[in-house]
Protein backbone atom coordinates (compact mmCIF):
# COMPACT_ATOMS: atom_id res chain seq x y z
CA UNK A 1 0.00 0.00 0.00
CA UNK A 2 1.60 3.62 -0.81
CA UNK A 3 2.39 5.30 1.87
CA UNK A 4 2.68 9.19 2.82
CA UNK A 5 3.32 11.27 0.22
CA UNK A 6 3.49 8.72 -2.59
CA UNK A 7 -0.61 7.88 -1.08
CA UNK A 8 -1.61 11.34 -2.38
CA UNK A 9 0.19 11.41 -5.33
CA UNK A 10 -1.80 8.22 -5.65
CA UNK A 11 -5.04 10.08 -5.57
CA UNK A 12 -4.35 13.55 -6.75
CA UNK A 13 -3.69 11.36 -10.33
CA UNK A 14 -7.63 9.35 -9.78
CA UNK A 15 -8.90 12.76 -8.90
CA UNK A 16 -7.80 14.16 -12.55
CA UNK A 17 -8.36 11.36 -14.53
CA UNK A 18 -11.68 11.24 -12.75
CA UNK A 19 -12.71 14.42 -13.73
CA UNK A 20 -11.84 13.66 -17.43
CA UNK A 21 -14.14 11.61 -18.29
CA UNK A 22 -17.03 12.16 -20.46
CA UNK A 23 -20.19 9.92 -19.00
CA UNK A 24 -21.42 8.53 -15.80
CA UNK A 25 -20.38 5.20 -17.14
CA UNK A 26 -17.11 6.07 -17.70
CA UNK A 27 -16.84 8.06 -14.84
CA UNK A 28 -18.03 4.55 -12.75
CA UNK A 29 -15.43 2.34 -14.82
CA UNK A 30 -12.99 4.47 -13.84
CA UNK A 31 -13.80 3.98 -9.99
CA UNK A 32 -14.14 0.70 -9.59
CA UNK A 33 -10.68 -0.41 -11.33
CA UNK A 34 -8.97 2.57 -9.20
CA UNK A 35 -10.72 0.97 -6.21
CA UNK A 36 -9.20 -2.68 -7.13
CA UNK A 37 -5.63 -1.37 -8.19
CA UNK A 38 -5.83 1.21 -5.16
CA UNK A 39 -7.44 -0.45 -1.92
CA UNK A 40 -5.27 -3.25 -0.32
CA UNK A 41 -7.34 -6.28 -0.24
CA UNK A 42 -10.09 -5.17 -2.75
CA UNK A 43 -10.25 -8.02 -5.58
CA UNK A 44 -13.92 -6.75 -7.01
CA UNK A 45 -15.21 -3.59 -7.08
CA UNK A 46 -18.71 -1.91 -7.65
CA UNK A 47 -21.19 1.29 -8.25
CA UNK A 48 -24.82 1.21 -6.70
CA UNK A 49 -26.68 4.45 -8.01
CA UNK A 50 -29.91 5.76 -6.95
CA UNK A 51 -32.32 6.34 -9.13
CA UNK A 52 -35.73 7.99 -9.88
CA UNK A 53 -38.46 6.47 -7.16
CA UNK A 54 -35.79 4.85 -5.21
CA UNK A 55 -34.83 2.91 -7.32
CA UNK A 56 -31.23 1.11 -7.08
CA UNK A 57 -29.05 -0.82 -9.58
CA UNK A 58 -25.22 -1.51 -10.59
CA UNK A 59 -24.34 0.99 -12.69
CA UNK A 60 -20.18 0.17 -13.09
CA UNK A 61 -18.71 -3.14 -11.71
CA UNK A 62 -15.43 -4.41 -12.36
CA UNK A 63 -16.67 -7.94 -13.10
CA UNK A 64 -19.38 -10.12 -13.00
CA UNK A 65 -18.74 -11.36 -9.50
CA UNK A 66 -19.26 -7.78 -8.32
CA UNK A 67 -22.38 -7.63 -10.09
CA UNK A 68 -23.99 -10.83 -9.02
CA UNK A 69 -23.50 -9.59 -5.60
CA UNK A 70 -24.59 -6.43 -5.74
CA UNK A 71 -27.85 -8.18 -7.06
CA UNK A 72 -28.45 -10.62 -4.16
CA UNK A 73 -28.52 -7.47 -2.30
CA UNK A 74 -31.11 -5.90 -4.46
CA UNK A 75 -33.25 -9.02 -5.03
CA UNK A 76 -33.52 -9.26 -1.32
CA UNK A 77 -33.93 -5.76 -0.12
CA UNK A 78 -30.89 -6.31 2.14
CA UNK A 79 -26.79 -5.91 2.87
CA UNK A 80 -24.37 -3.65 3.85
CA UNK A 81 -24.45 -1.39 -0.05
CA UNK A 82 -28.63 -0.77 1.18
CA UNK A 83 -27.29 -0.05 5.03
CA UNK A 84 -24.88 2.40 3.63
CA UNK A 85 -27.56 4.33 1.10
CA UNK A 86 -30.18 4.46 3.44
CA UNK A 87 -28.35 5.23 7.01
CA UNK A 88 -25.87 7.31 6.02
CA UNK A 89 -22.72 4.97 7.23
CA UNK A 90 -20.07 2.71 5.79
CA UNK A 91 -20.74 -0.88 6.50
CA UNK A 92 -17.85 -3.88 6.64
CA UNK A 93 -18.32 -7.48 6.40
CA UNK A 94 -15.25 -9.38 7.44
CA UNK A 95 -16.61 -12.98 7.08
CA UNK A 96 -20.03 -13.51 5.09
CA UNK A 97 -20.14 -17.29 6.40
CA UNK A 98 -20.43 -15.77 10.29
CA UNK A 99 -22.58 -12.06 9.71
CA UNK A 100 -25.46 -12.53 11.70
CA UNK A 101 -27.19 -8.58 10.25
CA UNK A 102 -28.39 -9.92 7.36
CA UNK A 103 -28.45 -14.10 7.35
CA UNK A 104 -30.69 -14.27 3.87
CA UNK A 105 -28.20 -11.96 1.96
CA UNK A 106 -24.90 -13.48 4.19
CA UNK A 107 -25.71 -16.90 3.15
CA UNK A 108 -27.09 -16.27 -0.69
CA UNK A 109 -23.60 -14.50 -1.22
CA UNK A 110 -21.23 -16.73 0.20
CA UNK A 111 -22.85 -19.83 -1.20
CA UNK A 112 -22.77 -18.13 -4.67
CA UNK A 113 -19.85 -16.26 -5.28
CA UNK A 114 -16.57 -16.50 -4.01
CA UNK A 115 -16.78 -13.39 -2.05
CA UNK A 116 -16.20 -13.58 1.84
CA UNK A 117 -15.93 -10.01 3.07
CA UNK A 118 -16.98 -6.88 1.90
CA UNK A 119 -16.77 -2.95 2.66
CA UNK A 120 -19.61 -0.65 1.46
CA UNK A 121 -19.08 3.30 1.56
CA UNK A 122 -22.19 6.05 1.17
CA UNK A 123 -21.72 8.33 -2.10
CA UNK A 124 -22.68 11.48 -1.31
CA UNK A 125 -22.54 15.71 -2.03
CA UNK A 126 -23.48 17.64 0.66
CA UNK A 127 -27.43 15.99 1.46
CA UNK A 128 -27.42 14.71 -1.68
CA UNK A 129 -26.83 10.75 -1.65
CA UNK A 130 -25.86 9.14 -5.13
CA UNK A 131 -25.24 5.49 -4.38
CA UNK A 132 -22.95 3.53 -2.67
CA UNK A 133 -19.27 2.00 -3.70
CA UNK A 134 -19.01 -1.59 -2.95
CA UNK A 135 -15.37 -3.13 -2.68
CA UNK A 136 -15.58 -7.17 -1.75
CA UNK A 137 -12.61 -9.55 -1.04
CA UNK A 138 -12.07 -13.51 -1.71
CA UNK A 139 -10.21 -13.47 1.75
CA UNK A 140 -11.69 -12.94 5.10
CA UNK A 141 -10.91 -9.78 7.03
CA UNK A 142 -9.66 -8.50 4.20
CA UNK A 143 -10.52 -4.77 4.84
CA UNK A 144 -8.38 -3.83 7.57
CA UNK A 145 -8.02 -0.01 9.12
CA UNK A 146 -5.80 1.10 6.23
CA UNK A 147 -8.03 0.02 4.24
CA UNK A 148 -11.07 1.75 5.01
CA UNK A 149 -9.48 4.93 5.01
CA UNK A 150 -8.45 4.38 2.01
CA UNK A 151 -11.91 3.41 0.81
CA UNK A 152 -12.92 6.54 2.74
CA UNK A 153 -10.88 8.55 0.50
CA UNK A 154 -11.63 7.11 -2.65
CA UNK A 155 -15.59 7.24 -1.96
CA UNK A 156 -15.08 10.86 -1.51
CA UNK A 157 -13.09 11.25 -4.79
CA UNK A 158 -15.61 9.38 -6.35
CA UNK A 159 -18.82 11.08 -5.18
CA UNK A 160 -17.30 14.30 -6.58
CA UNK A 161 -16.88 13.09 -9.72
CA UNK A 162 -19.95 11.19 -10.64
CA UNK A 163 -21.51 14.25 -9.23
CA UNK A 164 -19.93 16.23 -11.51
CA UNK A 165 -20.69 14.08 -14.28
CA UNK A 166 -24.13 13.72 -14.01
CA UNK A 167 -24.37 17.70 -13.73
CA UNK A 168 -22.33 17.54 -17.07
CA UNK A 169 -24.64 14.84 -18.68
CA UNK A 170 -27.73 16.29 -17.63
CA UNK A 171 -26.35 19.91 -19.02
CA UNK A 172 -25.79 18.20 -22.47
CA UNK A 173 -29.45 16.56 -22.44
CA UNK A 174 -31.13 20.20 -21.63
CA UNK A 175 -28.98 21.98 -24.15
CA UNK A 176 -29.96 19.39 -26.73
CA UNK A 177 -33.48 19.81 -26.07
CA UNK A 178 -33.36 23.44 -26.29
CA UNK A 179 -31.51 23.02 -29.43
CA UNK A 180 -33.99 20.60 -30.74
CA UNK A 181 -36.79 22.51 -29.68
CA UNK A 182 -35.22 25.57 -32.10
CA UNK A 183 -35.18 23.31 -35.12
CA UNK A 184 -39.23 22.31 -34.57
CA UNK A 185 -39.80 25.63 -34.08
CA UNK A 186 -38.11 26.67 -37.17
CA UNK A 187 -39.40 24.14 -39.23
CA UNK A 188 -42.79 24.75 -38.18
CA UNK A 189 -42.35 28.45 -39.34
CA UNK A 190 -40.91 27.16 -43.28
CA UNK A 191 -44.21 24.86 -42.99
CA UNK A 192 -46.42 27.24 -42.73
CA UNK A 193 -44.96 30.20 -44.71
CA UNK A 194 -45.58 27.30 -47.53
CA UNK A 195 -48.80 26.49 -47.38
CA UNK A 196 -50.73 29.28 -44.86
CA UNK A 197 -51.12 26.81 -41.72
CA UNK A 198 -51.46 27.19 -38.68
CA UNK A 199 -48.86 26.44 -35.66
CA UNK A 200 -50.73 23.39 -35.11
CA UNK A 201 -51.27 22.01 -38.59
CA UNK A 202 -47.59 22.83 -38.93
CA UNK A 203 -46.49 21.15 -35.93
CA UNK A 204 -49.00 17.98 -37.10
CA UNK A 205 -47.65 18.01 -40.70
CA UNK A 206 -44.09 17.39 -39.05
CA UNK A 207 -45.44 14.66 -36.84
CA UNK A 208 -46.98 12.74 -39.54
CA UNK A 209 -43.77 12.50 -41.77
CA UNK A 210 -41.77 11.71 -38.56
CA UNK A 211 -44.31 8.61 -38.00
CA UNK A 212 -44.18 7.95 -41.88
CA UNK A 213 -40.71 7.90 -42.09
CA UNK A 214 -39.79 6.55 -38.87
CA UNK A 215 -37.34 8.75 -37.69
CA UNK A 216 -36.92 11.24 -35.28
CA UNK A 217 -38.83 14.45 -35.07
CA UNK A 218 -36.25 16.21 -34.28
CA UNK A 219 -34.15 14.78 -37.33
CA UNK A 220 -37.10 15.62 -39.84
CA UNK A 221 -37.30 19.55 -38.71
CA UNK A 222 -33.79 20.13 -39.26
CA UNK A 223 -33.87 18.28 -43.01
CA UNK A 224 -36.61 21.09 -43.39
CA UNK A 225 -34.59 24.19 -41.91
CA UNK A 226 -31.78 22.91 -44.43
CA UNK A 227 -33.88 22.52 -47.26
CA UNK A 228 -36.97 24.02 -47.09
CA UNK A 229 -38.69 20.48 -47.96
CA UNK A 230 -40.14 18.01 -46.42
CA UNK A 231 -38.59 14.70 -46.41
CA UNK A 232 -40.47 12.25 -48.92
CA UNK A 233 -38.77 8.59 -48.53
CA UNK A 234 -36.85 7.64 -45.66
CA UNK A 235 -34.03 6.56 -47.67
CA UNK A 236 -33.30 9.69 -49.21
CA UNK A 237 -30.19 11.21 -48.46
CA UNK A 238 -31.22 14.17 -46.85
CA UNK A 239 -33.51 12.38 -44.01
CA UNK A 240 -30.44 11.13 -41.38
Amino acid sequence: MPEGQELAEVFAQIARELLTEATPEQTGARIVAAAVHTVPGCDHAGISLVHRHGRIETTAASDDVAAAVDTIQYELGQGPCLEAIRDHESYLISDLTTEDRWPPFSRRAAEETSIRSMLSFRLFVGDDTLGALNLYSREIDAFDEEARAVGAILAAHAAVAMSTARDRERAEHLERAVQSNREIGMAMGVVMARGLRTPEQAFDVLRRASQRLNVKLRDVASVVVETGELPERRNSPTVP
